[in-house]
């Protein structure tokens, strides 16, 4: 007797033909082809062309990216791609992948950086002429002029022992990246793999990773559009603002909103504030923060060797329960942050920079989706594959990060990875041939599958670049 709700009966075998799964993963290889990163990874990975196997390492490596990007999480989860030849076409087998990952070198690794600065240049420029180019950040309500880059450091734990993993000041194993994403549109810009036991506020890694991400943005934006660049107090070294200051010389246009400590003297300064100087907080929707305000330190604290004209602003706020406070912050029944600008006076009042420079903490939900897409586990003792597996990480990051801007509308225009997969790129479809046409037929019933062919109509449409 069957209950109330039972499912149907169902008779189960493998024999099954001309069906695939996985079938919107193939948005996410043609994307890569019409922004020409897989004819940019050619050309930087040549010298590396495997004998005998007849696979060009380019599109081996764009295929690392998709898979990546489509979820996996070691090499070998190219077999995905790999046992669908009538979708995806010949894939690396995984000794050959892995092969190619183990003769990327710091020279090659550069290489492939540029590979993928020439895609985002097109993928900018097809964004520029199809839809209303990259979107700006927002904060409080309004539009942030310009670029905003985010950089902050993560940890990732090793459950075995891995080349360069070492303790980590939470008293983990592993490694510590640090990362830069775009605000604007959740590229993933740079990264660099660092030991477990590398500083959080080692200014030489910052500079290295924000060049990095600068050598990234085409030079029509770099060279003529305002750069905020943004991080936590790890990011408050004086020669890591400075170097932010310098590249005004380069032409540019660098400001920074990070993170500062407080410190003994920024504490006898907040106490001295008179009440009336304390201004509502705002919200990123624009609205009043309830119990939360904002105040200009500038000229109460020394600021001796920072770039001129860098302001002090500081937020206290009613503490959330479980908040962890100091002994100042519990004395003032209040959690008091604060942040340093160069933004000038005229450029912003201290409530839009404090809510703008709190924007920062979307890094950690980029950070967050990143683990999810490749970075959260390294698939290699060698620390030289692991390297070149966080920069395929980057590449599979921007991937999902310009099928959002260039293919998809609405809600999922703005969709985590996780939820683009369930939707767009795990769907299951049919392979059927007539009029010398291979047909990917979506099945009728899926909730998202006009979604998923607008966005293959769309891909179909985009400008090419010029060969």
């Amino acid at each position: 007797m069957q209950g109330i709700g039972s499912r149907p009966r169902l008779h189960v075998s493998a024999d099954g033909a001309g069906v695939v799964g996985h079938a919107g993963a193939r948005l996410l290889a043609d994307l890569a082809d019409v922004t020409g990163l897989t004819s940019s990874y050619s050309t930087a990975l040549r010298p590396l062309r495997p004998r005998g196997t007849g696979h060009d390492p380019g599109r081996i490596a764009t295929d690392l990216a998709v898979m990546v990007a489509d979820g996996g999480e070691a090499i070998t989860d190219l077999a995905t791609l790999r046992d669908q030849r009538e979708v995806f076409g010949p894939i690396a087998s995984t000794p050959t992948a892995w092969r190619l990952l183990a003769a990327v070198d710091e020279r090659v690794l550069g290489r492939l950086r540029s590979a993928r600065a020439q895609a985002r240049e097109v993928a900018w420029l097809q964004a520029s002429e199809t839809r209303c180019g990259i979107p700006a950040a927002k904060a409080g309500g309004r539009e942030v002029p310009g670029l905003v880059l985010d950089i902050d450091a993560t940890l990732i734990t090793c459950h075995s022992e891995k080349d360069q993993a070492a303790p980590t000041y939470k008293g983990g194993f592993g490694f510590h990246p640090l990362l830069c994403f775009l605000a604007n549109t959740g590229e993933g810009m740079s990264g660099r793999l660092r030991p477990g036991n590398s500083g959080a506020n080692t200014a030489a890694d910052h500079i290295a990773v924000l060049d990095d991400a600068l050598a990234q943005i085409p030079d029509a934006h770099r060279y003529g559009t305002d750069i905020l660049v943004r991080t936590d107090s790890a990011g408050s070294a004086k020669s890591f603002l400075s170097h932010i200051r310098d590249l005004r010389a380069r032409g540019i246009r660098t400001s920074f909103s990070v993170g500062y400590a407080v410190t003994e003297p920024v504490r006898r300064a907040i106490r001295s504030l008179p009440e009336q100087v304390w201004h509502p907080a705002l919200d990123q929707d624009g609205t009043l923060r309830e119990s939360a305000e904002v105040a200009e330190l500038t000229g109460m604290a020394d600021l001796a060797g920072y770039p001129a004209g860098t302001r002090i602003i500081v937020r206290r706020e009613r503490p959330h329960p479980g908040a962890q406070l100091s002994l100042f912050d519990r004395d003032e029944g209040m959690r008091h942050q604060v942040f340093l600008t160069d933004t000038p006076f005229t450029s912003g009042s201290a409530q839009f920079l404090e809510v703008r420079h709190r924007g920062h903490a979307t890094v950690e939900d980029h950070i967050r989706s990143g683990k999810a897409t490749g970075f959260g586990r390294f698939p290699s003792r060698l620390f030289g594959v692991n390297a070149a597996w966080l920069e395929l990480s980057l590449a599979a990051i921007d991937l999902m990060a310009w099928t959002r801007v260039l293919l998809l509308d609405g809600e999922l225009a703005t969709a985590e990875p996780k939820k683009l997969r369930y939707r767009i790129l795990h769907v299951a479809a049919r392979i059927t041939r007539g009029g010398r046409r291979l047909r990917l037929r979506i099945s009728a019933t899926w909730p998202w599958r006009h979604e998923l062919a607008a966005a293959f109509h769309r891909l179909a449409a985009l400008p090419r670049p010029a060969s």
